[in-house]
Order: C-alpha cells, then sequence, then structure tokens
C-alpha cells in the first residue's frame, strides 16, 4: 500500500508541475502578444502623425464618375481647405455635403494611403427637361405668378437652372420642355419620360397645367391625353401606332389628336383651316 501511495504522490506532482508550466507559458504569451499589439499600434501612430500624410492640394484628390462636370468643378463643391491632414478629413461627411448638391445623385469619398489621398467617386443628375413652373397668384387686373425655371433628372428630381450652368455652362440644355406644377406630375415623371425616351414620335412640351387634361406637343401636332394616370406608358405606346397619321391628313388640318381613351383614338380637325382650303383654287 505504501508503494502504491508514494506512485500516487508522484504522478500528481507531475501532474502539478506540467499545469505550471503550461500556465507560465501561456503568461509569457499573453505578454507578448500585448507587446505585439501595443508596439503595431504605436506604429501606426507614429506613421500616422508623419507630415507625408498630408493633402498638400487639389491634385492629391481623385475624381471619378463625373461625365458632365470636370474634376476642377467637382472638386470646387468638396470645401476643402489645404494643406490638411489626411486623417483629419471626414470622409462620411464629403459625401453627404456633395450629395445635397443638386446636380450630384450619389457621392462616396474614401482615403488613399499610398500615395496620401482623397479617391472621390460621384454619379451625377443628367437633366433632361427644362421644367417651367409658376409660383404666386394672379388676378384679372395684374399677372403676380412669377416663372420659375429649372431642370428635371429622368426621376423627377427637380435642379436649378442657375445652379447647375453655374457650375458647367458647356452642358447643353435639353430639348424636352415640361410646363406645370412639380407636385401635380411627380408620381407619372418616371414612367412617362421612359415611355416618351423611347417612343418614335418625337414630343417637344408636355404640358401639366390642366390636371384633368394632360397636353403633349408633338411632331404629330397636340395630342391630349386626359387626367393623367399610370397608364401614360400605354397612351404613348398609341401614339406610336398612329405616327403615320401625317400621310393619311394634312397636318395643318389637325387641331388635336385625341387619346384620352386609347381604344378609340380621335383626331380633332380644324374646321376653319378646312374652309380656307377647300376655297384655294
Amino acid at each position: 500500500m505504501a508503494g502504491i501511495v508514494s506512485i500516487s504522490r508522484t504522478i500528481l506532482a507531475g501532474r502539478r508541475n506540467k499545469l505550471r508550466k503550461k500556465r507560465q507559458v501561456k503568461f509569457i504569451q499573453a505578454i507578448w502578444q500585448t507587446l505585439a499589439v501595443t508596439g503595431l499600434a504605436g506604429g501606426l501612430l507614429w506613421i500616422s502623425i508623419q507630415p507625408i500624410w498630408v493633402l498638400k492640394n487639389s491634385k492629391d484628390v481623385v475624381i471619378s464618375g463625373n461625365q458632365l462636370l470636370s474634376d476642377k468643378e467637382v472638386k470646387s463643391l468638396l470645401a476643402l481647405s489645404y494643406p490638411q491632414s489626411l486623417w483629419r478629413v471626414e470622409p462620411s461627411r464629403i459625401a453627404r455635403s456633395l450629395q445635397q448638391q443638386p446636380t450630384i445623385a450619389q457621392a462616396s469619398v474614401s482615403r488613399r494611403l499610398f500615395p496620401p489621398g482623397l479617391l472621390v467617386q460621384v454619379q451625377e443628375r443628367v437633366p433632361v427637361a427644362i421644367a417651367q413652373t409658376r409660383r404666386g397668384k394672379r388676378n384679372i387686373d395684374n399677372d403676380n405668378k412669377t416663372i420659375n425655371v429649372g431642370l428635371l433628372d429622368a426621376n423627377g428630381v427637380w435642379m436649378p437652372l442657375e445652379k447647375f450652368t453655374s457650375l458647367n455652362s458647356r452642358v447643353e440644355l435639353p430639348k424636352l420642355k415640361v410646363i406645370g406644377s412639380p407636385e401635380l406630375y411627380r408620381p407619372y415623371w418616371s414612367p412617362l419620360y421612359q415611355a416618351i425616351s423611347k417612343s418614335p414620335v418625337k414630343v417637344m412640351e408636355i404640358d401639366w397645367q390642366d390636371p384633368t387634361n394632360l397636353i403633349l406637343k408633338t411632331e404629330l401636332g397636340p395630342v391630349h391625353l386626359g387626367t393623367p394616370s399610370s397608364q401614360l406608358p400605354e397612351h404613348i405606346q398609341v401614339l406610336a401606332q398612329i405616327r403615320h397619321l401625317p400621310s393619311q391628313l394634312n397636318p395643318n388640318q389637325i387641331e388635336y389628336i385625341d387619346l384620352r381613351n386609347p381604344e378609340h383614338p380621335l383626331v380633332q380637325m380644324n374646321q376653319k383651316s378646312r374652309e380656307i382650303n377647300s376655297k384655294t383654287p
């Protein structure tokens, strides 16, 4: 029995020594890990405060994604001062300020470490129509309404004309004209514009002033579409189907084309013009 007790004590002592050594190894590893992390953090901090991590001038800012605005014009919207520490620049704040500009739809900004700089990617709003609206009151004796002129993109976002042209006067303004209140046509604008842009019939003007009758000025003549609805793209499809109408009727005798009921399109003839023409020898 004494021999068994002695062997058990030896085994237990060996296990305690192994556990003690494992704890010592883990302790040493923890110290080394702490030193390594501290050293890395200190090294990164030292590198970050070096004078090389500075935006020296606007050449350190790289612009991409712009097609209408030049690099210089986009950089003028950043509101950055030079020289400036790269680490004091807030990319998210700059991106938000860019997206507040009427000409910028989306923007992303990130730091570039080698060489130090900023990467700015933008998505511009492309104007597709000149929008005209009247604001104010109108009476019989005096027209106090102010005409506001702006630009619309494909999604119906309004852009002040002066703001857009002041940034880039080289951009050719769109030919399509829209008249009326944006509040009236905003729900229908995007699908209608997409349909018009794909239609073989050229549309020069969209008149939304009468909420009960949307009027298009087209190469076929005025087209009355009635009260705006979600079915406007279908109306434009019918308009494309009757695009050969001038070969069947004298365009000068067409007062307007009535597509309020697209299943039964009608042509309102100008009777006065017909009488004049009939008297012509």
